[in-house]
């Protein structure tokens, strides 16, 4: 008897623009999803922004429903007209309760964390440390959260470059607070080396470049393949972020063979597996001695690329994406059960 197919709808904000990780990640799933799943891609009508707009995505989302209802990063509040044994929600981090308090941080709370965590059958989070802060915000069952990390692109190959020691290329990638990019241009003051930034410097930025002395060169809305190019320039990616919900950069540096400098917090020691130099990015001393022993020591930076050729088959995309197969199948088979039990 054929089985039947499972139509599985994947529910998306709209974008803003310079906002499309989720989406890269999604699309990428469902492009490696057997034949077995239908995969539907819907993306609301609106911006999450203001109240009604909201509500209209919500009910929108109720007229789109599939066999199973995927409510992807960003937009939580999906949830709240879906049936709870056919949606798994992935929460990407939580870092949006730290940018509130009082009244307004347990509003946030209630719509974009408890609400949709108990209107789900299943959580999805990106890493260890995602979860980790999932359940201790909404003291939800463990069991309930699957982590399923981000795949690495396929676009992301090893690129040979000799090491220039005498003055290493350093690539640093995003502007965001997290980046932590006031302290690693203290931590550069005074070594020999070239400071390649992605992302647009405001002026604050480049004032303490000017005062730190630091060389450097900076480009913005790069091109996929004008980004891959960056990789292959560096010769070390110093990723020395406060906070990360995953921390894509160090699997797409490690992918290309680059020696990788990161936080020893947050989601960045599980990413980067044994294949990084691990620093304290709230010591300006802890990242410079982690640069500088990278820099130095040429048998660690070859230890340290070989073990990164091997962290990243953990996140191969066809692994990641029979890993949300399965979530979306077993879901699928208790709702039918639950369906059969009440009939």
């Amino acid at each position: 008897m054929k089985t039947k197919k499972i139509k599985v709808v994947f529910f998306q904000r709209k974008p803003t623009v310079g906002s499309f990780s989720v989406e890269y990640i999604f699309d990428d799933v469902r492009s490696r999803l057997s034949d077995e799943i239908i995969s539907i891609k819907f993306v609301s009508r609106f911006l999450s922004i203001g109240f009604f707009k909201r509500v209209y995505n919500i009910f929108e989302a109720f007229f789109h429903q599939g066999d199973v209802n995927h409510v992807t990063g960003d937009v939580h509040f999906l949830t709240f007209l879906l049936p709870k044994k056919r949606t798994v929600l992935t929460i990407l981090d939580c870092v949006f309760m730290n940018r509130q308090d009082g009244l307004a941080k347990k509003i946030l709370k209630l719509f974009w964390l408890t609400i949709p965590i108990k209107k789900s059958t299943y959580i999805t989070a990106i890493s260890e440390a995602t979860k980790k802060e999932i359940v201790e915000y909404s003291l939800c069952n463990p069991d309930k959260v699957k982590v399923i990390p981000v795949a690495i692109s396929s676009k992301f190959k090893p690129s040979s470059k000799e090491f220039s020691k005498s003055k290493p290329v350093l690539l640093h990638v995003g502007m965001a607070p997290n980046k932590n990019f006031p302290r690693l241009i203290e931590a550069l003051s005074g070594l020999s080396v070239k400071l390649s930034v992605i992302g647009k410097l405001n002026e604050e930025y480049i004032s303490l470049l000017k005062r730190y002395s630091i060389d450097y060169e900076n480009s913005y809305n790069l091109t996929d393949d004008e980004i891959k190019q960056k990789y292959s320039e560096c010769d070390i990616l110093t990723f020395v972020s406060t906070f990360e919900g995953f921390g894509m950069p160090i699997l797409e540096a490690q992918a290309t063979g680059r020696v990788v400098v990161t936080s020893n917090i947050s989601s960045m020691p599980e990413v980067a597996g044994e294949a990084a130099v691990l620093i304290d990015p709230f010591d300006i001393d802890s990242i410079r001695s982690g640069i500088i022993s990278v820099i130095e020591n040429e048998k660690l930076r070859e230890s340290l690329i070989q073990k990164g050729f091997e962290n990243v088959k953990r996140y191969d995309p066809d692994l990641i994406a029979k890993q949300y197969e399965e979530l979306y199948l077993e879901l699928y088979e208790k709702s039918r059960e639950n369906q059969c039990v009440a009939s």
